[in-house]
């Protein structure tokens, strides 16, 4: 009985350290802006939304849409690495690609049909 516990607890903590996990991996983040999203569980939790609703989008929206939507991803991601430690500037970064992928995800609702 206690072995089945320690197994139930053992596969919980596995499953709770993997569905909350960053987009990429932190055990190899290199730069101080991914290190700093590991650290931060708010950071991470807005990490794995952001790129939720990015391969959403990426995926629902016609293929001239997706290269801009790619483009926007890539330098916004640049944009974001410029914030390096400062837990405010990721935290407000963040905040404003998910209102734009939002905005993408609305138009898309719109013109459905779903």
């Amino acid at each position: 009985m206690k072995w089945l516990m320690r197994s139930g607890l053992i596969f919980f903590v596995a499953w709770m350290t993997q569905a909350h996990a960053a987009s990429f991996d932190c055990q190899k983040a290199q730069t101080p802006t991914e290190k700093t999203i590991c650290q931060y569980r708010t950071l991470n939790d807005a990490d794995v939304k952001m790129v939720t609703s990015y391969n959403i989008v990426r995926h629902l929206v016609p293929m001239g849409t997706r290269s801009v939507i790619q483009r926007e991803q890539v330098k916004w991601l640049e944009f974001r690495d410029q914030c390096r430690e400062s837990v405010d500037c990721l935290a407000q970064v963040y905040r404003m690609r998910q209102q734009q992928l939002d905005l993408h995800l609305d138009r898309v609702y719109q013109q459905g049909p779903f």
